[in-house]
């Protein structure tokens, strides 16, 4: 209570701006939101201190120009310290186009990007400094995000303005380096951040990027991305609520690390809540769960969700052995599909993502897969309903539910290495050949089903062999 009472006194002079203080004030019940109280850490001294009054600092009083041409990097920023160093507040970037090199959030600071304001990320590699990143479950030599934050908490970011990085940043990985290219927003082993009413827009890297954090919301924000949308990174307790997404490969990704370096560190993703969100995909899934597995990921809510579109499914659960660990407790209720290249739902446990250096060894290193319940699905010409034949045999998937699916699909349901599975109300029109074909299935719902040639089922990977010497993190 002291802590929640603290965030309420740092952000009250927040309402000074009608527009600040929704999200200002939203900071102070973030941990509410997106995590019960039961996980909340005892406050220290130093959250409970009593604060001084917060400020409000606005760019252009510190030399930003926001003309598009000047480089208002170090305006910006000087902004941003300022605020930090005062106590906090918020930071108002009014009307304007302000180019700017990679900048840096602090604790207790809102950035608040007004209507037809934009920071536009440049184009010149010199700005974008170079740090340890996570890229694909690995931490690397990379370049920082064009807007970061590490080591804080109460963060903000609040429209309606805009945040775009530079089109000339083309691609992940510079191919002359291999460093990582920057990300649009990256936060590390932050807490309480809150990012909303916003447009982002990012051209070939992974667009916002939360990694080792904890009670994080994306609420009401357009994402549009040459690649992924959102990536869940190892994190806790965080809520994507009301976002548009607009992307080139998963709208949002969920990860936990990969190989020994991930299942070692072992910091999993689990209490998210993705609801009310519209996902248009041209290049993989609307929401990817995996590859990247090794410290596991639980407890996923999806409700009242809607693809427009997608190259491969609308909902792809993928890993592979190597990676360990396990994906369990993932629901989803209310999904409207249509425009899908592939179908609804993938299960993949068997070749999803490449192999890591440094795998985990033996039935150790297949991952589990537990409890997946998908209610209240409706389908419009999807091609499949369900491509669920890649399980590993000797880590079935246990418990799957399917109900209450209607609407038009090509084929139906394939499933193997299923137990205790429920199938029931399955009203879909359209299809050829048998709506339910099993290999290794059990449970309810499955009378009439066809049988899957064995010889037709996805080749299972040889199992991996220990290591010489055990791993050590390096």
């Amino acid at each position: 209570m002291k802590n929640l009472l603290c965030r309420r006194e740092l952000l009250r002079s927040a309402a000074r701006s009608a527009l600040a203080a929704p999200v200002l004030a939203s900071l102070t019940g973030l941990a509410q939101e997106a995590n019960p109280p039961a996980h909340h850490p005892a406050p220290s001294p130093a959250s409970t201190a009593r604060r001084g009054p917060e400020v409000t600092l606005n760019v252009r009083d510190y030399g930003a120009t926001g003309d598009g041409q000047t480089k208002d990097t170090l305006a910006l920023q000087q902004t941003i310290d300022r605020c930090a160093a005062l106590g906090g507040g918020e930071v108002v970037v009014p009307a304007g186009n302000y180019s700017t090199g990679a900048l840096t959030l602090h604790s207790n600071v809102a950035l608040r990007i007004e209507q037809d304001a934009t920071l536009l990320g440049s184009g010149d590699m010199a700005d974008y400094p170079l740090t340890q990143v996570r890229w694909e479950g690995r931490w690397i030599k990379g370049y920082s995000a064009f807007i970061s934050a590490m080591d804080g908490e109460n963060i903000a970011i609040a429209g309606p303005g805009k945040i775009a990085g530079s089109p000339e940043i083309r691609g992940r990985v510079d191919r002359k380096t291999g460093l990582r290219l920057p990300a649009l927003m990256e936060f590390t082993n932050c807490r309480n951040v809150r990012v909303e009413n916003c447009v982002t827009s990012q051209a070939g890297m992974w667009s916002i990027h939360p990694t080792y954090c904890e009670n994080v919301t994306f609420r009401e924000v357009k994402v549009e991305c040459g690649a992924d949308g959102i990536d869940v990174d190892s994190c806790r307790h965080v809520v994507i609520d009301g976002c548009d997404f607009s992307t080139g490969d998963d709208c949002i990704s969920l990860k936990s690390g990969r190989g020994e370096e991930g299942y070692t560190i072992h910091r999993l993703t689990e209490d998210v809540r993705i609801s009310n969100c519209t996902f248009n995909d041209t290049g993989f899934a609307c929401i990817g769960i995996g590859s990247e597995t090794s410290a596991g990921i639980r407890n996923v809510h999806i409700q009242n969700c809607k693809c427009t579109g997608t190259r491969t499914d609308a909902i792809y659960i993928k890993s592979r052995p190597g990676r360990g660990a396990f994906i369990e407790d993932i629901f989803v209720d209310g999904f409207d599909v249509a425009g899908a290249g592939h179908g609804f739902l993938r299960l993949n446990t068997l070749n999803s993502g490449k192999q890591d250096e440094f795998p985990v060894p033996g039935d150790e290193g297949i991952p589990a897969v537990r409890n997946f319940q998908f209610t209240n699905i409706h389908l419009d010409g999807a091609p499949t309903l369900v491509a669920g034949t890649e399980i590993h045999p000797r880590k079935p998937l246990v418990g799957l539910v399917l109900s209450n699916v209607t609407g038009t699909c090509s084929s139906g349901i394939a499933l193997a290495n299923v137990k205790s599975a429920q199938i029931r109300n399955i009203k879909v029109t359209g299809f050829s050949g048998p709506l339910l074909s099993i290999a290794n299935v059990t449970g309810t719902g499955l009378a009439g089903a066809v049988s899957i040639d064995p010889a037709k089922l996805p080749k299972v990977p040889e199992p991996i062999p220990p290591p010489a010497a055990p791993y050590q993190l390096h």
